[in-house]
């Protein structure tokens, strides 16, 4: 008979991930707020997904709006309309897929950048790091927001634009703890030996720091989601957004300009509101049931 065949490096690693994805689970739903904000985080994901079906491209179309304008709720429009007739729910599930959008990508290059930064600085050292840090210094002390309405007005008006201004001025925070992180793993005698073995700097921060900041990471790019939705809800509702797709901020300038705060339509003014102050709780629920489980030591309450 012949012995059953060991198994491979690759197979190890898959079951290794596999155990780790469901002890990370188990412990994730022992976090009730983390399970109500995954909850609703996708439902709203499949709203936004289904957008195009359940309310069609055409909801934003002035031309074709099918009310009269600034309609009150009713049961023919639930939100009620807005100044040009259109559905207001209708514009309101349409423009999740931009908010979510623009406030994932932002978070995605914001972090990036800050683990770039990070890293780097907390394995080089020297000039090179005290140069990073007295840049990532002055991001920190200057106006997060000015910043961004500075590089949305000089740059050309997109949804491109609105990540990169949000991307490049939020990443200072996520230098700092990656940095502070990174020192801290390369303080652990198992570096001393991989450098020892001959491991080269790009071997050290791939496969031995990266993995070590990668929780840390994860938690960050999660609560960097809200700040970067509200963000976007700021720009658009200062008019520094694309003004030819649907947002949340968008809408709320454009009740801002139709006057509704003064003419007292709040169903203009609400559901957006609502929208972006409901999504930004659910990613923050999120990231600190993620932070909970990846840094136990933290304490995060239940």
């Amino acid at each position: 008979m012949s012995a059953t065949a060991p198994p491979t490096v690759a197979a190890l690693t898959r079951q290794r991930r596999r155990r780790a994805a469901a002890r990370f689970w188990r412990q994730y739903t022992t976090h009730r707020a983390g399970l109500v904000g995954l909850a609703a985080l996708v439902l709203l994901a499949l709203l936004a997904l289904s957008a195009p079906l359940t309310v069609g491209s055409d909801v934003a179309s002035v031309t074709g709006a099918p009310g009269r304008p600034l309609q009150s709720p009713s049961g023919e429009f639930w939100l009620g309309t807005d100044r040009f007739g259109r559905d207001l729910l209708g514009l309101l599930v349409w423009g999740s897929r931009v908010s979510l959008l623009i406030g994932l990508l932002a978070a995605v290059l914001s972090v990036a950048i800050g683990a770039v930064v990070g890293i780097t600085a907390g394995h080089f050292r020297g000039a090179y790091a005290t140069v990073l840090m007295r840049v990532t210094d002055w991001f920190l002390v200057m106006p997060t927001l000015v910043l961004a309405i500075a590089l949305a007005t000089v740059l050309p008006r997109s949804l491109g634009t609105v990540v990169l201004a949000i991307g490049v001025t939020t990443w200072p925070t996520t230098a700092r703890l990656v940095r502070a992180q990174t020192l801290a793993v390369e303080s652990r005698p198992y570096i001393e030996r991989a450098k020892a073995l001959g491991g080269g700097h790009w071997h050290i921060m791939t496969r031995h720091v990266l993995p070590n900041v990668m929780p840390l990471v994860l938690a960050q790019t999660t609560l960097m989601i809200s700040s970067s939705i509200l963000a976007e809800a700021t720009l658009a509702f200062l008019g520094l957004g694309d003004p030819t797709v649907v947002s949340w901020g968008g809408m709320l300038q454009e009740a801002r300009e139709a006057g509704a705060v003064s003419s007292g339509d709040w169903w203009y003014l609400v559901p957006p509101g609502i929208a972006i102050a409901g999504v930004a709780l659910a990613f923050t629920l999120c990231g600190r049931a993620v932070e909970a489980v990846l840094n136990p030591r933290l304490g995060v309450a239940r």
